[in-house]
């Protein structure tokens, strides 16, 4: 009988790439020492194996691999390498695959260093690196970059069995592991479109060392140009980890919420420019490299894109604020909450938090951004401050409320998080909100205005008010613009803010309400023949040339310009539940249900009604398949769909934190406005 040991150094790139992937050390106080792959890999292996005389890149110091080692197990916690040339760091697991010839993958850890600082009594970050609040890090020689952790794993070599071969279907699923998923699944009736519906979205899992963590965008194989909707985007994933979770199926959402988040420190360059430390890719892929030097050997690695490969090369705003709402979902769905109480998965909140928080030079507590960093993701006159981000961040404002674990490393952030709910509530439903009554004070409106009483406090023009807005807008109806910017009102109504608004109660009672009576008045505009549109109306002409840039796939009624998408169904139908409106959600999967199967589930649909499939739309589109059983399983389970929105929280409102009162200037104007805000 014989034993081994075995410490993988590889991480999802080259170590010399981590290492080299921080652009900005500077907020540490100190600049990166430079390390080649060779140095790290002799520092680590003396560390750990200084009696072997095999030395490999990847591994090893045993010759033999049979099955998959799990070295992190999922219910225990990392630990940091105790070496002096590394920091003490965050429990933060990093996974890798080794393939070795015909031997089967082996698992690895990493641990990434973070950092996060919050200043009392405010709505931003302060990262003032001299804040003894400030959690530093530390590395000996001056190397900001993250540390690699190890555990030992002790083999047994007489006790290891040979490992039966695994099953797939198609190239991507591992259905040894979709069986274990179902285990504890909802036992229901289904229809035959929905049998079908399952199918494809268990065909679209895509599996990293044997086990699932996404699903692909689209996974049509007549497809000859996928271009990146072979990938896993962290916005389209979520209507199918809804269906999962409904479905007893939470293995895979785990997984890639934990994959994810070892993607979030990464920092990619766009002609030598990085976004910000806490920023969530928009996607990735699961490669296979081979290994230089090696026989036949391979690693998979996970390849995340923050739009550096993106059309118009924008970073995706929305990932982060998705993955902490689906965090919350899962908790909820679960029970599972030992998942976002661990701590890596709380610095993950943390840093998501730090880097909307973060102080700069607007005036508002809505989040600036540019185009094209949402689900809108070409240019379409929608950068600022789109309702769809806010209603979004304010979401994932509420859910990090709710999962932070308040210490004293937590206390100002806390505080900054309620304190910005406030603000932004209150923002939300004063400024963006518009009615007949709103119209018409709009269209009354004086301009020029200097003054901290001013009614027309962004001097907004009378002129702007479309005019197909004046005959559009429902007497018993209302709904949220889709931006506002001074001297700008975006009066276009976008489906994907609004329903969030109602999901997130970032609206009063009575807006929610309104948005619900407006889309049964406007059922042929916004509904049509396929549910929903994404927005209304959509831009034509001289508009759509100069706001587009002649964008050949915004054409008017199509695409993101007044396209039909069906994943917005979900959304709509959790809307509908939560105000009490069953039926009109029901009304829209009904229609939907007709058509979707027969037309081989579109990514959207064409037409002012929805009539043709998108004429790029691709085929066989996870998140359309994904959005229309999450909408029946929500449906039919009311209860569960419960868990799943927030209700009304007073304390958000009675928490202001305007300090002109303070300051003696003036009395905040929100305190005016008490009585319309909590209708």
């Amino acid at each position: 009988m014989t034993s081994g040991t075995c410490f993988g150094i590889s991480t999802m790139k080259p170590c010399c790439r981590i290492l080299s992937s921080y652009k900005n050390p500077l907020i540490f106080g100190f600049s990166p020492t430079k390390f080649n792959d060779s140095t790290i890999k002799d520092m680590l292996f003396r560390s750990r194996c200084p009696n072997s005389t095999h030395r490999h890149r990847y591994n090893t110091c045993y010759t033999q691999i049979v099955g998959y080692i799990r070295v992190i197990h999922p219910n225990r916690r990392d630990f940091s390498v105790s070496d002096s040339n590394w920091a003490l760091s965050r429990n933060f697991s990093s996974s890798f695959c080794v393939n070795i010839g015909s031997v089967r993958p082996r698992v690895g850890s990493l641990i990434p260093n973070v950092a996060s600082d919050i200043r009392n009594q405010s709505t931003s970050v302060d990262s003032h690196v001299h804040d003894t609040s400030f959690e530093k890090i530390y590395i000996q020689s001056g190397l900001n970059a993250k540390p690699l952790a190890f555990e030992k794993i002790e083999t047994d070599q007489s006790k290891l069995e040979e490992v039966p071969e695994e099953r797939f279907v198609g190239s991507n699923v591992n259905v040894d592991n979709l069986e274990d998923l179902r285990e504890n699944k909802v036992q229901r009736v289904v229809s035959e479109i929905e049998k079908e519906a399952w199918k494809l979205l268990h065909d679209a899992v895509v599996t990293y060392c044997g086990n699932p963590v996404g699903t692909v965008a689209a996974n049509d194989p007549a497809d000859k140009q996928p271009l990146n909707y072979d990938q896993v985007f962290i916005r389209d994933f979520v209507p199918s980890a809804l269906a999962f979770l409904l479905n007893g199926e939470g293995e895979i959402v785990k997984n890639f919420l934990l994959h994810t988040l070892q993607l979030q420190s990464w920092e990619k360059t766009v002609d030598c420019y990085s976004p910000g430390q806490g920023l969530m890719p928009a996607s990735f892929k699961v490669r296979s490299v081979h290994l230089d030097g090696s026989n036949g050997a391979f690693e998979e690695v996970l390849d995340p894109d923050f739009g550096e490969s993106a059309i118009g090369r924008v970073a995706p705003v929305d990932s982060g604020l998705w993955w902490i709402i689906l965090l919350r979902a899962y908790g909820k769905l679960t029970g599972d909450y030992a998942l976002q109480d661990r701590m890596d998965v709380q610095t993950g909140i943390r840093l998501i938090l730090k880097l909307c928080l973060t102080d700069g030079f607007d005036m508002f507590p809505s989040l600036l951004v540019t185009d094209g960093s949402c689900m809108i993701d070409r240019r379409m006159g929608i950068h600022g401050h789109p309702l769809e981000i806010q209603a979004l961040f304010y979401s994932a404002l509420r859910c990090s409320r709710e999962m932070l674990i308040v210490n004293d490393a937590t206390k100002n952030l806390v505080a900054a998080v309620s304190n910005r709910l406030s603000a932004l509530s209150f923002h939300m439903r004063e400024y963006y909100w518009v009615d007949m009554k709103k119209i018409n004070e709009i269209y009354r409106y004086k301009t020029e205005e200097y003054s901290t009483d001013a009614v027309n406090k962004f001097n907004i023009y009378p002129e702007q008010i479309p005019s197909w807005l004046v005959d559009w807008i429902s007497d018993e109806g209302g709904y949220f613009i889709g931006n506002l910017q001074p001297a700008h009102m975006d009066f276009r109504f976008f489906t994907l803010g609004n329903l969030w608004t109602i999901v997130s109660s970032l609206g009063t009672t009575r807006q929610n309400r309104g948005i619900l009576n407006l889309i049964e008045a406007k059922w042929d505009d916004i509904i049509g023949q396929m549910p929903l549109k994404i927005c209304y109306p959509a831009l034509e002409g001289e508009e759509w040339r100069i706001i587009t840039g002649c964008d050949p796939k915004n054409t008017p009624w199509s695409y993101h310009n007044g396209g039909s998408w069906p994943t917005l169904l979900w959304q709509f139908t959790l809307a509908c539940i939560k105000m009490e409106r069953p039926d009109l959600a029901q009304k829209a999967v009904d229609l939907a249900e007709q058509r979707l199967s027969a037309d081989r589930w579109p990514e959207y649909y064409d037409t002012r009604n929805g009539r043709f499939i998108g004429k790029q739309s691709r085929l066989m589109q996870t998140w359309t398949i994904a959005g229309f059983l999450t909408s029946k399983m929500l449906l039919e389970n009311p209860e569960k769909a419960s868990l799943l929105f927030w209700e009304e929280d007073f304390e958000i409102l009675q928490n202001c934190v305007c300090m002109l009162n303070r300051s003696g200037r003036r009395k905040c104007s929100r305190f005016a406005k008490r009585s319309q805000i909590l209708v």
